[in-house]
């Protein structure tokens, strides 16, 4: 089980739409690209392993393994990336500016109602994260 997040980078945040075998589960913000530095940057693209997690501040949530040089990146609700994130991922409904959202919770239920039940039956459950353009130039040579 494969989930894929397209980013689009900008100074201010980061953009993302989530995808499941090609169909739209939610939108997505994080902080901006700032080289991988802990707790003001967004995680390298690539491929991780999702595992559940349970604190006592987000309950059930997700954990991204294994992310070079950083640890503990959560996909947890937020609407603000700058003022509520430190490097994890925040799924939302709606994109309302760069690096913001709204409607966390109810896109957070969404993905967690895909990645949970999975996760409990021991399926292997990964998130492959890519940039738009990277995405789009892919697709000019299928």
């Amino acid at each position: 089980m494969v989930f894929v997040l397209h980013r689009t980078y900008f100074p201010e945040g980061t953009q993302g739409i989530l995808l499941y075998l090609g169909q739209f589960v939610c939108y997505t913000i994080e902080l901006p690209w700032i080289q991988n530095k802990r707790n003001i940057s967004c995680v390298p693209e690539g491929l991780y392993t999702l595992q559940k997690r349970y604190s006592q501040k987000f309950k059930h949530h997700i954990h991204l393994q294994d992310v070079p040089g950083r640890s503990l990146i959560l996909l947890h609700p937020a609407n603000d990336a700058i003022k509520e994130l430190e490097g994890c991922i925040a799924p939302v409904s709606n994109h309302t500016g760069i690096g913001k959202g709204n409607s966390s919770r109810k896109a957070f239920h969404k993905l967690t109602s895909l990645v949970l039940p999975a996760l409990a039956k021991n399926t292997h459950v990964q998130l492959r994260i890519t940039s738009s353009l990277s995405y789009f130039r892919s697709q000019l040579f299928i």
